[in-house]
């Protein structure tokens, strides 16, 4: 089993290979062909990313599925001895309780982005080929457990992507393709400078090895560090993830993407890579730097506050649907904030439901916004109207995903809202209580939107409308089963975290109280 194990991840990571390789010699004339491969080819890594989720050890907080071999191996320098100093930078996978369910998340929403690509008509070749180099490069970050990996797939997602939104997007594309590289740009630069300072302090990228470095205060390296270089460089760290997630004031690009991208390329946007932000911010900046996140949590509180309120007072005004749920995530990402800010196992939880809900959720909406543009060619609120008469069950579903949304009971919207709340109450109640403030303004402006769009007056040239068809329904109802699954079975996503989670608040509540 652990040579099976050895290979695991590496295969789950690099399956889109395979899709890749047919793509690229099936004729650019034949699209029905290249579609099927290019849905069939996510179904690899979502049955290998369900083996891994189902052979995953809920006892255990170690990392599994670990793969290390020897990789890069640059000579630097020789001393009078003769002997040579290398940098050494090996190849290492592995996957805990953190980022087991966010490979399962992608997997699933690859596969489902990739059937919501059956409405793209041009250049489809090259379309699937950057969709499955993308699918790659976030497998990869969730699985990478050295800096010089992770930063290699974080920014392989950066390129495709780039010419995803600028190639396929709509009227102003270029403009928002150029925004998401400019400011996801200078979070990389951000980020890699903390990289080598960190690798420069430590000697290793091994990302287990500098947490355990950073986390134990009489290590020979941790004690030698400055408190001020430890703060410079967790504050880089959150940065460069803050731009990605994002966080109030490096928001302005993603509201760019939502609108311009196309719908499929949005599911993946909102539901996966927003994530890697957040999944940033705990692995690394809270995991390399407890003491400096327990001093920082209020100021997490405050930004997680400021997204939540300034996301859902803007969206409540807003007359583009697309835009009210462009800063509907701005407000969910808020959330995620608070749920890290608790600096505990609930809140941590709650960040982690979070996280993986609004994936599901985000990818739902902005799918039936996609399906709802394809046949009214609008997403302007004041133009749609009386949707539920001509597309009752795109309507319905359209309902379910916003009651999800604004953390309806038995959705899973609920269960990651509750628990935030509940660790920031635990440790900052009055800012817990001004956040909660956001979930009431959700219920408005949301409810706004969706019920203008779906009931009321029917305007004449959308009285014909045709409903969902069998390549739509089948995204819908699996985006809202998992859904209700979360809501209703919460175990099945807090199973994999709770070891891993028992492992981390020690580490920073003990350091940082």
């Amino acid at each position: 089993m652990d040579q099976v194990n050895n290979l695991l991840l590496s295969s789950l990571v690099f399956s889109p290979v395979l899709a890749i390789l047919i793509l690229a010699f099936i004729p650019n004339h034949q699209g029905g062909a290249i579609k099927k491969v290019g849905v069939l080819g996510t179904l690899l890594p979502l049955i290998l990313s369900l083996f891994l989720f189902a052979s995953f050890n809920y006892g255990s907080a170690n990392l599994q599925f670990v793969e290390k071999h020897d990789w890069i191996s640059i000579p630097i320098s020789q001393d009078p001895a003769g002997s040579v100093y290398s940098l050494e930078i090996n190849y290492e996978l592995g996957v805990d309780g953190i980022s087991m369910p966010l490979l399962v998340l992608t997997a699933i929403i690859g596969v489902l982005a990739a059937v919501a690509s059956w409405q793209v008509k041009k250049r489809l070749k090259e379309f699937f080929i950057l969709f499955h180099v993308l699918f790659i490069g976030m497998l990869g970050v969730f699985a990478a457990d050295n800096l010089f990996l992770f930063f290699i797939f974080f920014e392989m997602t950066l390129v495709p992507m780039f010419f995803l939104v600028g190639i396929w997007g709509y009227g102003e594309r270029e403009k928002a393709a150029n925004k998401f590289l400019l400011y996801n740009g200078i979070g990389s630069g951000i980020m890699l400078l903390a990289f080598i300072v960190i690798y420069l302090v430590t000697q290793t990228m091994n990302m287990e090895q500098i947490a355990t470095i950073f986390s134990t205060p009489q290590h020979p390296i941790a004690s030698a560090l400055s408190p001020a270089l430890r703060y410079g460089l967790f504050l880089a760290l959150f940065i460069a993830f803050a731009i990605k997630l994002p966080v109030f004031p490096f928001h302005t690009w993603m509201l760019k993407v939502h609108v311009q991208a196309p719908p499929s390329i949005v599911m993946i946007h909102s539901g996966i890579l927003l994530k890697m932000g957040a999944y940033g911010v705990l692995r690394m900046g809270i995991g390399f730097f407890p003491e400096q996140a327990y001093q920082f949590s209020t100021w997490l509180a405050v930004l997680g506050i400021i997204n939540i309120l300034y996301g859902a007072v803007l969206a409540f005004v807003q007359k583009d649907l697309k835009m009210v749920l462009a800063y509907s995530s701005i407000s969910h990402m808020g959330i995620v904030l608070l749920g890290l800010a608790a600096m505990n196992t609930i809140g941590f939880q709650g960040a982690m439901f979070q996280i993986v809900s609004h994936g599901f959720i985000s990818a739902l909406l902005f799918f039936l916004i996609g399906v709802i543009w394809d046949r009214t060619q609008t997403s302007m609120i004041d133009e749609l109207g009386g949707l539920a008469k001509s597309m009752p069950f795109v309507s319905g579903i359209l309902l379910a995903g916003g009651m999800a949304s604004l953390g309806l009971p038995g959705m899973s919207g609920f269960i990651s809202e509750f628990f935030a709340f509940l660790g920031l109450f635990g440790s900052l109640p009055v800012l817990a209580a001004v956040g909660a403030l956001g979930i009431v303004l959700t219920a408005v402006y949301l409810l706004r939107a969706i019920l203008r769009t779906t009931f009321g007056p029917t305007p004449d040239r959308f009285a014909r409308l045709a409903d969902a068809q069998p390549m739509e329904v089948i995204p819908m109802i699996v985006l809202l089963g998992f859904i209700i699954l979360i809501g209703v079975y919460p175990a099945i996503l807090g199973n994999p975290l709770q070891q891993t989670l028992k492992t981390i608040v020690p580490i920073v509540t003990g350091i940082g109280g």
